[in-house]
């Protein structure tokens, strides 16, 4: 620690709420315990390696799972014993918990188990809670079903171990690491054992699993693993059996995946040869975060009848080095990179504005929808919407009245465009000039522009920005409609809106759910959609190409135009920081070391379909830090109070919105102090 920061674990996974765990598979020896541990360990030290605190084996991966009566002779279960306790002292010294499949006989029964070892001991024992008995399963020949053994204790070793379905597996020192497992079949209930582990605490659940494979039942399980785990709001960590498996009557696949919170992290290419060893970081904040919020997980586990569980304190020590980050960090999180779902998303983000718009026309006994039309994305946007939502109300799209109103800093380029477009989609296109009014407001306030002085101070910016506001109201008054507004989510929560008689107001905002990185690709899905004619496809390529900006200030020959990035930051970054900020509370430092993953080079990971090459651009550690602070200071410090007396305006994507009414409240008197000390003590300057 130096000068009250603490950053030498920046770029430490460990040090931001991850945790790196493994699905692994190997090819197995039928009935040769000690093969097969000696084949398990070379898969430990990998993980080990890696910086992996959870390595997950398949179900009775030890014996094999496809032996069928061998179960249950005495000179492999003895030979198993001697496999498990040669394997968990080789674990001595090793990072990862380890869970491999095993059968055991207790008492007068056999289980088939899951083996929890660390640092060179058994910790723990889980037996199968469901025992598959049906078409090709005859498990129950063999195994007794471990559902509601709780509380026991098996012998391993001459040690008394921990045995039963109440297990929990805790890691102090990995903040939110609690690790359950499950065995196969115990997925494919309508109540699985993970559920109740999940309300108990569980994170992270591990499936043991033998699943043989047919045609169509690796989607099945897949969507099985991804709706547990968005169900139980947890990871999901799935190793398959696969090579060295008998094939007498079955075959396998030996698939290994990954999953978080209903997201498939990784999966592992099937029907592999050899050792593999899937390894992704998931993301215990983000798990936690969403417990947090999502209040019914609490009232859920009030009335479960879950009983209580024993929880097995792990020494685990993670690494604090830089060891990389095994997940994919979408740089645009409200965009999608994968085209189809880019598409799906677009159709949903616009049929939901159009809807809500039609609704408050309907109710609101509208005539016209009055819209102000700059030239720029937002109003661009908002424009094809009101245009659609007029269409399909019935009032025909000459009831949308587009008005340019071009003012001191309006370029001659934005303000043709607003006319080209609005002649294209066939509405009523005006113009009113603000610069007369805005000079007599000036004249009369004694502000130095009037007398000639080149002052461009926010006075000057906001007379002509409530001009426009003042405008549109009475015009919608004057011909029995309503303003329709144009800023979006990215603006209200960087604070950059003209408060009251300014572009804060309006009658309905259909664009006050939507972030800006998100509005370029709405309108490119539009002209893709072929609901627009060519003439309009054209003039909105030309609005995607024009810099941002609120054109409020002159261009002169020594000064370009207003750039709004220059001044607030680049959009791609800040709305990389909202997502984070309002869909998951992350701390600052959190959200910098994830932007340094997603946007330190710029060649790597996806973009979204469409962007354009010459924007496909890096951002360096003190360019991240730099932005943030401008965000934090925005969003926490001194812009709440344009956001709490916020205009009606749709919800449209699952990141949030900022409506007080919705999912956000905030005190108006804002301070950003915690945030900006965090950011300023936690993240390095370079």
């Amino acid at each position: 620690m130096k000068d009250g920061t603490d950053t030498a674990g920046f770029h430490s996974l460990y040090h931001h709420g991850f945790a790196r765990v493994a699905a692994c598979t190997l090819p197995v020896v039928l009935a040769d315990p000690m093969e097969n541990a000696r084949h398990t360990l070379q898969a430990i030290r990998a993980c080990h390696e890696a910086g992996a605190v959870l390595s997950v084996f398949p179900e009775l991966g030890l014996s094999g799972y496809a032996i069928d009566d061998l179960r249950q002779q005495d000179v492999l279960l003895d030979g198993v014993h001697e496999a498990i306790g040669w394997l968990a002292g080789q674990t001595a010294g090793l990072l990862p918990l380890v869970l491999v499949g095993a059968p055991l006989a207790v008492g007068d029964a056999l289980y088939n188990c899951a083996v929890a070892l660390h640092d060179g001991r058994v910790v723990g024992v889980v037996p199968k809670s469901y025992l598959p008995d049906y078409r090709e399963f005859y498990e129950a020949r063999q195994f007794a079903p471990g559902a509601g053994l709780r509380g026991g204790m098996v012998t391993l070793g001459g040690e008394a171990v921990p045995f039963g379905t109440d297990l929990l597996f805790h890691a102090p020192a990995v903040q939110g690491l609690v690790v359950a497992a499950e065995i196969c079949e115990d997925m494919w209930v309508p109540h699985p054992p993970g559920v109740d582990a999940a309300l108990a605490g569980a994170t992270v659940i591990a499936n043991l699993s033998a699943s043989n494979i047919t045609v169509g039942k690796a989607r099945t399980r897949t969507l099985l693993c991804q709706s547990h785990s968005a169900r139980c709001l947890c990871a999901y960590v799935y190793a398959a059996a696969g090579e060295g498996e008998s094939t007498t009557d079955v075959a396998w696949d030996g698939q290994t995946s990954i999953f978080e919170n209903g997201v498939t992290l990784a999966q592992s290419r099937r029907f592999p040869s050899g050792q593999v060893t899937l390894m992704a970081d998931v993301d215990l904040d983000l798990l936690r975060q969403e417990r947090l919020r999502m209040g019914t997980f609490a009232d859920n586990r009030a009335q479960s009848a879950a009983g209580t569980w024993r929880r097995i304190d792990l020494a685990i020590t993670p690494p604090e080095t830089d060891m990389g980050l095994r997940r994919d960090i979408p740089r645009f999180p409200f965009v999608p990179s994968d085209p189809a779902l880019l598409d799906q998303d677009c159709y949903e983000a616009f049929t939901i504005q159009v809807t809500a718009l039609k609704r408050r026309l309907l109710a609101s006994r509208a005539k016209t929808l009055v819209i102000g039309v700059s030239g720029g994305l937002d109003s661009t946007h908002a424009l094809l919407v009101a245009a659609r939502a007029a269409e399909e109300c019935g009032l025909g799209r000459q009831a949308v009245l587009g008005y340019t109103m071009p003012g001191f800093g309006t370029t001659g380029a934005t303000r043709d465009n607003a006319h080209e477009l609005m002649a294209a989609l066939g509405v009523q296109a005006r113009e009113i000039d603000i610069r007369p009014a805005a000079r007599l407001m000036l004249e009369q306030m004694g502000h130095p522009f009037a007398a000639g002085e080149a002052v461009y101070d926010v006075t000057f910016e906001n007379v002509q920005a409530g001009l426009r506001t003042d405008f549109l109201f009475r015009l919608a008054n004057q011909s029995g409609g309503i303003v329709i507004g144009t800023g979006d989510l990215s603006e209200l929560a960087l604070g950059w809106c003209t408060y009251g008689v300014g572009d804060q107001m309006a009658h309905y905002n259909v664009n006050a759910g939507l972030p800006k990185t998100l509005i370029q690709h709405l309108i490119r899905w539009v002209m893709g959609s072929g609901r627009e004619q060519a003439r309009t496809c054209t003039v909105l390529e030309a609005i995607l190409c024009t810099e941002i900006s609120p054109e409020l200030v002159p261009a002169t020959a020594t000064q370009a135009v207003q750039s709004t990035e220059s001044l607030i930051g680049p959009y791609a970054l800040q709305d990389f920081t909202l997502f984070h900020v309002l869909r998951y509370g992350f701390r600052p430092s959190k959200i910098a070391f994830m932007a340094l993953h997603a946007w330190g080079d710029a060649t790597s990971g996806d973009w979204p379909p469409g962007f354009p090459a010459h924007d496909r651009r890096a951002y360096t550690l003190a360019e991240i830090r730099h932005w943030l602070g401008v965000f934090l200071n925005r969003f926490f410090g001194f812009s709440q109070f344009k956001r709490s007396a916020m205009p009606n305006g749709p919800k449209v994507v699952a990141g949030g919105a900022l409506s007080p009414r919705g999912d956000w409240r905030a005190p108006s008197d804002g301070n950003a102090r915690l945030w900006l000390e965090e950011l300023e003590r936690r993240v390095p300057k370079d």
